[in-house]
């Protein structure tokens, strides 16, 4: 079993030189022709590294040539599918500036927004780049009104926003569990306000009438009868915008609440002005 490993491996070490070396040939060739044969081979063969480093080799060889503008659709691609998407969106990007009126023109601005999409972090980083992803994706849709690949534009834009909304929301969420409840109900405000369509903008609305409730709560005496009015005066919106919301009811107990907080603190404030 031990000389059959040691068999098995003394093979793959001896393609992996053979191939090497015939990958070294190619390289020191001085037909450029053949040269541009075999990237464009080892492209078809799923090798982009190899094809790779051949059409950077070929490029001031066939630049300005008939031949040019498929070496570079596809040098621009291995960056791709190598998920160097950094250089293949420059690439991409080149390729438009270069063959603005290519039949390829639509397929590769589309990658172009694609290698922005590919770089989307995990939602608890910094999301600049999901924010660009939907700004070069509607630029597309833009661009090209007619593209079938806009369906697919569309659905990553709602991914993206979708992603970004989150993201807003775990930071508001946060402050409340940690009780900063006036940067809760800021943060939830803003959520909503960048997101004025979601679907789950009654809750937004909700979650700010609950923090600053909570924070009219936690307030002294003296503040609280104006803090309890913002809560007021935040529920009335709600009910303005949200007539059929489920969570109608809710938002009106605790604006009923705030409303006999602050009777119950003005009675105090007179019975104890009329004692003195």
């Amino acid at each position: 079993m031990r000389f059959l490993k040691l068999s098995l491996i003394a093979v793959v070490v001896f393609f992996s030189l053979e191939s090497c070396s015939k990958y070294g040939k190619i390289l020191k060739s001085k037909d450029v022709n053949y040269k541009l044969k075999m990237a464009d081979k080892f492209y078809v063969d799923r090798k982009y590294r190899q094809a790779q480093q051949l059409y950077e080799e070929l490029y001031p060889v066939f630049k300005g040539s008939d031949k040019f503008e498929e070496l570079y659709y596809r040098d621009a691609f291995c960056f791709y599918y190598m998920q160097n998407y950094s250089d293949a969106e420059h690439f991409f990007k080149g390729f438009l500036e270069v063959f603005p009126n290519s039949s390829k023109a639509e397929e590769v601005d589309f990658m172009h927004a694609m290698c922005f999409y590919k770089q989307v972090p995990k939602i608890d980083l910094d999301q600049t780049n999901t924010g660009k992803t939907i700004g070069v994706m509607q630029s597309f849709i833009n661009t090209h009104p007619g593209s079938l690949r806009n369906e697919e534009a569309s659905a990553i834009i709602d991914k993206c926003r979708a992603r970004m909304e989150s993201k807003e929301l775990r930071a508001a969420d946060l402050y409340y569990k940690v009780g900063q409840y006036r940067a809760a109900a800021i943060s939830y405000a803003n959520v909503l306000s960048s997101f004025p369509d979601s679907k789950q903008g009654d809750m937004y609305k909700l979650s700010v009438i609950k923090s600053y409730f909570r924070f009219a709560k936690m307030s002294i005496i003296d503040k609280q009868p104006e803090r309890f009015e913002k809560v007021v005066t935040e529920y009335q919106d709600f009910a303005d915008r949200f007539p059929d919301s489920k969570l109608l009811a809710e938002a009106k107990e605790l604006n009923n609440l705030s409303q006999n907080n602050i009777k119950a603190i003005q009675y105090e404030q007179i019975k104890t002005t009329t004692q003195r």
